[in-house]
């Protein structure tokens, strides 16, 4: 590996921990992204190294490293949860590559500061699950942090069971999140919170300062240029029916990318109201919520933000009105965003009237049957590619209903100038590229564990994590070879509890 840098510990000590990672014993290699090591510019000789290994375990520094815990505070569940920070992750420091800067961090290398009681740790089963729904995301286009490796260890962590530990090396330009901001503006230590703000501007939204509208007041400039990428995050998540299922405000990326895969799922049955996470028992981030509690996080943003927009407004009714502007950009791009991705998913390559009532329809009809979100989107593609749409019609119970909304969907692709000759290829070829085959659905991943975990006949045996990697990375493509991840989830799945501790 490359010399490490490290600009983030250059903002001060208030801003994190300094601490070295308390590494696992006898590690050994569960998985490697190949894809993620050459977008870094690491080699495949390195990776394969003990060196390698022992630096993915914490058991040793890479050169240059400099590690330490951030801290940052956060709303938990809608209700202020105070100081936070990185639990059980350790920024290593920083990649300088031809595609950009990196931050190296691993997940589950002991406690610091910010522990709260807890281990440190991170387990197997959820560092398989956030390792492979990291690259799964990726595969599908949606922004979020990356995952390099995973390494494991016979050594034990107590959660509902005894579990063996992992470490997740995870990659991203910057793990910042919204709570770092609400961590310095709730202590009214406001001159740290102008440092971290200038420090994400100069780094990451130079254009808050370079260009002269935006200028005036880049603070704002940056509260509406994160509202923006949380926007057409959120509008991705919800095409593709992934369910966060933790959006507290320290888990909302300040770069809108997706961060912190827990008690993550993507929907099997359609069900607006599906709620992931088995902790979140009032239901607060229900799939369909997640738009609205998107944007009640920005709000949470543009809270902590008011000191720095209020030094440049002058007054305290000026900042509030910039910073509401500034908010007010997620209510017209994430609808125009998620309204163009469903656009895409029925072929369609621009819009016209009653296109809103196509997508609103065809939704209330697969969440009246609970039919499969993914196996539908997918069929209906294929089905339009070769112009035979019993397989889609077979899905549904009500065949009457589904026959009513296709004699308006079909009309409306027929329409499209050039139907019989190219367009037929373009919107089939649009449609196959916006609904994925593969998803990371919650008992492949359950599969994956319980082989790498030894539960199928003693032996630990990654294959399975290689195996969905491969067809994750892909998830738009056929892989011949396998077809049954494609399938309906078995029983059992719906049986599967994902929690906080997931």
């Amino acid at each position: 590996m490359k010399k490490l840098t490290n600009h983030f510990a250059a903002l001060g000590k208030d801003f994190y921990t300094e601490l070295a990672p308390q590494g696992i014993p006898n590690p050994y290699s569960v998985c490697v992204s190949r894809a993620v090591a050459d977008e870094i510019g690491l080699s495949e000789e390195w990776l394969i190294s003990f060196e390698a290994l022992q630096a993915f375990a914490g058991n040793i520094a890479p050169e240059g490293s400099q590690p330490l815990a951030s801290v940052y505070s956060g709303h938990q569940f809608g209700l202020w949860a105070g100081q936070l920070g990185d639990g059980r992750a350790l920024l290593l420091g920083e990649l300088e590559t031809t595609n950009g800067n990196f931050e190296i961090q691993l997940k589950g290398t002991g406690r610091t500061p910010y522990s709260r009681m807890g281990d440190g740790r991170a387990v197997l089963r959820s560092s398989i699950r956030e390792f492979l729904c990291s690259e799964a995301m990726h595969g599908l286009g949606i922004p979020t942090t990356r995952a390099l490796a995973i390494v494991g260890s016979d050594m034990l962590a107590r959660r509902e069971t005894n579990e063996t530990t992992a470490v997740v090396t995870r990659v991203a330009p910057s793990f910042i999140r919204f709570g770092h901001f609400e961590h310095f503006a709730y202590r009214g230590e406001n001159e740290q919170l102008k440092t971290l703000a200038d420090y994400v501007i100069e780094r990451y939204y130079p254009e808050c300062l370079t260009t002269r509208e935006l200028a005036a007041n880049p603070y704002a400039a940056l509260l509406a240029a994160v509202s923006s990428r949380t926007a057409l995050m959120v509008a991705a998540w919800q095409a593709v029916g992934f369910c966060h299922g933790v959006m507290n405000t320290d888990n909302m990326s300040i770069l809108g990318l997706t961060i912190d895969y827990g008690p993550f799922q993507f929907l099997d049955g359609f069900n607006p109201a599906h709620i992931c996470n088995h902790s979140d028992e009032q239901g607060r981030y229900a799939y369909n919520r997640q738009p609205n509690i998107a944007y009640w996080n920005l709000f949470c943003l543009g809270q902590a933000l008011m000191p720095l927009i209020e030094q440049i407004e002058g007054s305290s009714d000026a900042a509030q009105a910039s910073a509401l502007a500034a908010l007010e950009g997620f209510k017209s791009e994430f609808p125009a965003a998620l309204q163009a991705k469903m656009q895409a998913k029925l072929g369609f390559p621009d819009s016209q009237d009653g296109d809103k009532v196509l997508i609103e329809d065809i939704l209330k009809l697969l969440a009246k049957e609970r039919t499969d979100y993914t196996i539908f989107w997918r069929t209906l593609s294929t089905s339009v590619a070769t112009n035979n749409f019993e397989p889609a019609r077979d899905l549904f119970i009500d065949r009457a209903a589904f026959d009513i909304w296709l004699g308006q969907y079909q009309p409306r692709l027929q329409a499209i100038n050039g139907w019989e000759g190219s367009a037929h290829v373009a919107c089939s070829n649009l449609m196959l590229s916006s609904n994925p085959k593969y998803v990371l659905r919650n008992h492949l991943a359950q599969t994956a564990i319980e082989r790498a975990q030894g539960k199928t006949d003693g032996v630990k045996d990654f294959s399975e994590v290689a195996r969905l990697l491969k067809v994750l990375e892909t998830p738009f493509e056929e892989h011949a070879d396998c077809q049954a991840l494609a399938g309906f989830p078995p029983d059992w799945a719906s049986h599967l509890e994902i929690s906080c501790s997931s």
